[in-house]
Parts: C-alpha cells; sequence; structure tokens
C-alpha cells in the first residue's frame, strides 16, 4: 500500500512538472487538456460556436454555488451588425441535461414555467458577474449590462455553468443608467416559441444562438 502511494505521489508531481498537464489530487487521475477556470461545475466537453458539439453543464442544482470566471482580461467582446457578442474561447455555451427533445412538453415548455424554479440566486450571480466583468474588461455601469445565459434557460441553457454566462453591454445607442435593454432576449423568446412549435427542433435552436444570436433567426428562417 505504502509503495502505491509513492507512486502515484511520483506520478502526480512528474506531471504537475510538464506544461499543459493537469492533476486532480482527488481522483488521482491525470489530463493533457487546460481549463481556462477552476472548480466549475459540468462536464467537459469541446467549445461550442460555429464548430464542435455544445458543452453539458451540470444542471438545475437545489444548492448553487458561485463558480470561477476566466482569468481578469482574458475575454474579449465582438461586435456584428452593431451588437455585443460573447468571446467564444471564454463563453461557448451550456447546455442542461435535464431539458432534452423528448421532454420539451414537461420543462421549458410546460404551461406555468419552468425557468423561475432553477435559477442561480442573485447572491451567486452577483458575485459571478463582477468577476466576469473584470474577465471581459467590462467597465461601464453595471445596471446596465446583463448577465446574460449565453443560451437562454428557456431554450435549455446550463442555469449556472461559467461557460454558458457572460456579461452583455447594453446596446449601442443605450442611454446610460436606464437599466438592462438588449435585442439579444426577443430573439430567445421567437426561438422559443419556434422549439415548442415544433418548427425547429432544440438542438438547432441552441447551435444557431451560440453560432451568432443576432443571424439565428435567419439561419432558421424564422425572421
Amino acid at each position: 500500500m505504502r509503495s502505491t502511494r509513492r507512486a502515484a505521489s511520483s506520478v502526480a508531481l512528474a506531471c504537475l512538472m510538464l506544461s499543459g498537464c493537469s492533476v486532480s489530487l482527488g481522483t488521482g487521475s491525470a489530463s493533457g487538456s487546460q481549463s481556462p477556470v477552476g472548480g466549475a461545475s459540468g462536464t467537459a466537453a469541446p467549445a461550442g460556436g460555429a464548430s464542435g458539439p455544445i458543452a453539458v453543464g451540470a444542471g438545475p442544482q437545489k444548492h448553487y454555488t458561485v463558480q470561477q470566471q476566466p482569468v481578469a482580461g482574458s475575454c474579449h467582446y465582438r461586435y456584428e451588425r452593431g451588437e455585443p457578442i460573447e468571446d467564444p474561447k471564454c463563453t461557448p455555451g451550456a447546455i442542461s441535461p435535464a431539458v432534452t427533445q423528448a421532454n420539451l412538453q414537461s420543462t421549458i415548455c410546460r404551461k406555468g414555467g419552468y425557468t423561475s424554479g432553477i435559477r442561480p440566486s442573485a447572491y451567486v450571480t452577483g458575485k459571478e458577474k463582477r468577476l466576469n466583468a473584470a474577465s471581459y474588461g467590462y467597465t461601464g455601469r453595471m445596471g446596465d449590462a446583463e448577465y446574460d445565459h449565453l443560451i437562454s434557460l428557456q431554450l435549455g441553457g446550463d442555469p449556472n455553468d461559467y461557460r454558458n454566462l457572460w456579461v452583455e453591454p447594453a446596446d449601442p445607442g443605450h442611454r446610460s443608467g436606464s437599466g438592462v435593454n438588449n435585442k439579444k432576449d426577443p430573439v430567445e423568446t421567437k426561438l422559443h416559441t419556434a422549439v415548442c412549435k415544433g418548427q425547429v427542433t432544440l438542438a438547432a435552436a441552441q447551435k444557431a444562438i451560440v453560432t451568432d444570436w443576432t443571424t439565428a433567426l435567419t439561419t432558421l428562417h424564422l425572421s
């Protein structure tokens, strides 16, 4: 038993000395992949966006904890058609395993609503929002920015996976101090309606919005 422990410790130490190698001392497993943060919930998966499958998060939790965010200054906004777009390296999107095409009527499409019962508390998201603002270098009024689910909860997005949340700045021309007001929310609502009516699949809607929310409706012929 002692020799086994010494061997495991030696492997872990050797691995830590190599670049690009991460070690989970709790499980004794090593991986060659790196994450921009530590301690985030969910199953590791290739980034979403224009290529690759969308990551799968941990799904709804009874008790949410504050998730660590990408390193300060490591994320950069893009602008398409004048609208702020997330950095796909930091915010590729993450879906909830609790929502599938097969159970739409009992989850996101059910009467009476679904999202209010799975949202993290303002205490949790408030702390995450401040950390994520630093990740993106956002220096505007916090009250004018939305801590946004890239894949909205009404489209089966994961509630608290850092890969699915970002500080979304106000639209250009927005009057400072007038609160959150952006053009992404109506897009999410139209996609939700289309999914629940069977006009598009859940997966297609999720993929369209992580690829570019400004073109999602056009891509799916819903505009």
